[in-house]
């Protein structure tokens, strides 16, 4: 197999927030002009950026020449290296600790304030004591659920 024939990946310039749209606009015209094109991937946290994976570039400027906020090609091959920290999805619980101070932001506790208490990686649960009850009150939520506001305090 010639390395013209192996597919590459290349990243399209967009305003920032119109990735999705942009890609959208692209699909359609991909499938409708039969475009040589393998996949175009909006990546959560890659903002301003479309990823396209094909052939042969001259088939990008076919596919997104003329829409609406697309600012241009960056004309050189991505590796997948460069792009794999966005790919792989990190755990809801990163960074969250025994201790901290978090806040439930969703479901029917929302607003709430609680201390975790307990981790569970498996799972991505945390397990915190509520603050605002008049007695200890453990609950399990999920790490999407909650976001830190304070930090537990580090004992030297």
């Amino acid at each position: 197999m010639s390395s013209s024939n192996k597919p590459s990946l290349y990243l399209v310039r967009t305003t920032i927030g119109q990735e999705k749209s942009v890609a959208m606009m692209a699909e359609d015209r991909i499938l409708h002009a039969n475009i040589p094109i393998r996949s175009i991937a909006v990546i959560e946290g890659l903002r301003g950026y479309v990823l396209v994976e094909t052939e042969r570039m001259d088939t990008i400027d076919r596919a997104f020449y003329g829409i609406k906020h697309v600012k241009g090609v960056v004309h050189r091959k991505v590796n997948v290296e460069e792009v794999e920290g966005y790919l792989v999805p990190k755990p809801s619980i990163e960074g969250m600790d025994v201790g901290d101070v978090v806040e439930i932001v969703a479901g029917p506790l929302k607003g709430l304030k609680g201390s975790i208490t307990r981790i569970d990686k498996g799972k991505e649960e945390v397990t915190l004591e509520l603050h605002e009850t008049s007695y200890p009150l453990p609950i399990t939520v999920h790490g999407d659920y909650v976001k830190v506001i304070e930090k537990a305090k580090k004992v030297s």
